[in-house]
């Protein structure tokens, strides 16, 4: 399978190969320069404050949580992906909320029950996420099994892993149980903040790249790079997970 999914990419144009091998080079510096803010982990900065605060604070964790999401690179990815070829606001509506009703569920639940997981293990299958749907987009399940996977159960399901690995995190944090709930509620309209904001950011670039004449065969090869960017976060988070 792998094998077909290679000669698929070299068959891309060279110009189109040109443009996957420079983002794939800008995502491996990416990486490079910050580890931490391609993991699933909050700023240090803010991991001092989340520690230190006692009692309902809802402003400031509706800030923290816009933050999280809009600077979260997998979230992101994984959103790009979800939307990719949706062009109705309604179909985009309906993704975006199985999205968020997954990692909303997952996220306050996992906190509020201190149900937790590896960090490295459940930011690798985040990574895993991005991967899969960048795969979706490329058609290669149609190819390999000729079959399509429900695409709305795995927005959901994927949604459920991403609420698991910031619950993680937060667990980790040893947030103040005064308060927990108005926070944890306050921290999750702030990620759907940041969500909206994410989105919209993504549907007026990919407005004005659609309107383009090279966007299906450029669509392509982002959808490559998107698959390469999938792996190198899971390569990160598998090391990280049998090194430390």
């Amino acid at each position: 399978m792998f094998s077909s999914l290679m000669r698929d990419v070299c068959g891309v144009p060279d110009k189109a190969r040109h443009y996957a091998l420079t983002l794939f080079a800008l995502l491996v510096l990416l990486l490079g320069a910050s580890g931490d803010a391609l993991a699933h982990a909050v700023a240090e900065g803010d991991k001092g404050y989340i520690q230190e605060i006692y009692g309902i604070h809802l402003m400031s964790f509706i800030y923290l949580g816009a933050k999280h999401m809009v600077t979260g690179y997998d979230h992101i990815l994984f959103l790009l992906g979800v939307i990719f070829f949706l062009y109705r606001m309604q179909h985009i509506a309906i993704y975006v909320s199985l999205f968020a009703l997954g990692h909303s569920t997952t996220m306050l639940l996992g906190v509020y029950f201190n149900i937790g997981i590896n960090s490295y293990l459940i930011d690798a299958i985040i990574g895993l996420s991005v991967v899969y749907k960048a795969l979706d987009n490329l058609g290669a399940y149609q190819r390999w099994f000729g079959l399509q996977p429900n695409t709305k159960a795995a927005t959901l399901v994927f949604g459920f892993f991403h609420g698991f690995g910031l619950s993680t995190k937060i667990i980790e944090y040893e947030i103040s149980p005064n308060g927990l709930v108005p926070n944890l509620l306050a921290f999750n309209v702030g990620v759907e903040i940041g969500q909206l904001l994410a989105l919209g950011a993504i549907l007026i670039v990919m407005g004005f790249w659609r309107r383009t004449a090279g966007f299906l065969r450029h669509a392509y090869t982002a959808n490559v790079a998107m698959m390469c960017a999938g792996f190198m976060l899971i390569g990160y988070q598998l090391t990280g997970l049998f090194t430390a």
